[in-house]
C-alpha cells in the first residue's frame, strides 16, 4: 500500500503518517508544495526514528503521476458520500488524501469523481485529522487483504 498526501501542511500529521507507514510496511508519496520542510525538527520528532524505515518519494504533479500509473488509486474526502468500506483495495493501492487546509483540488473531482470515498462522521462535523484518516483507511485496506504484508508475531 502507498499513502499519498496532496500538499500536506502540518508536519506533525506527516510525521505520524510516517510512523503508521513504518508499522504497516507502506510507502509514502508527498505531493509538493509542502507546508513545511522535510528537514523540520517537528516533522522528525513526530515520526521519531521511523523515517529510515519508510520509502518516501516527493513529486510535483499528482494528476500526471496518476495518468501514468498502473496502480489502482482511491481518493478520500469528507465531501464524498460513499463510505470507504464500500470498495475493495488491492495490495498495490494508492490511498490519496488532501491537504489539511484545502483538501483535494477540483481537478481530481473532475477527472476521477467515481474514485472518491469518505469516512462517515457525526452530522455537522467538518473532517477528521489527516493522520487519523490515513490510519483508518490504511488498516481497512490491509484488513481486506488479510494483513498478508504484515507479520503477526
Amino acid at each position: 500500500m502507498q499513502i499519498v498526501l496532496f500538499q500536506p501542511q502540518i508536519p506533525q500529521n506527516t510525521g505520524n503518517i510516517v510512523r503508521t507507514c513504518a508499522a504497516t510496511g507502506s510507502s509514502l508519496l508527498l505531493v509538493r508544495p509542502l507546508g513545511f520542510s522535510t528537514k523540520d525538527r517537528w516533522l522528525k520528532r513526530a515520526g521519531l526514528d521511523y523515517w529510515t524505515d519508510v520509502q518516501i518519494e516527493e513529486i510535483d504533479d499528482l494528476p500526471a503521476y496518476l495518468e501514468q500509473t498502473n496502480f489502482p488509486f482511491f481518493f478520500f474526502s469528507s465531501k464524498s458520500s460513499i463510505p470507504y468500506t464500500e470498495t475493495s483495495y488491492p495490495e498495490d493501492a494508492l490511498l490519496i488524501f488532501g491537504s489539511e487546509t484545502h483538501g483535494l483540488a477540483p481537478i481530481f473531482w473532475e477527472r476521477w469523481k467515481d474514485r472518491f470515498y469518505t469516512i462517515p462522521m457525526a452530522a455537522g462535523q467538518r473532517c477528521l485529522n489527516l493522520a487519523n484518516s490515513a490510519a483508518i483507511v490504511l488498516y481497512e485496506a490491509l484488513r481486506q487483504t488479510n494483513f498478508r504484508t504484515l507479520s503477526t508475531d
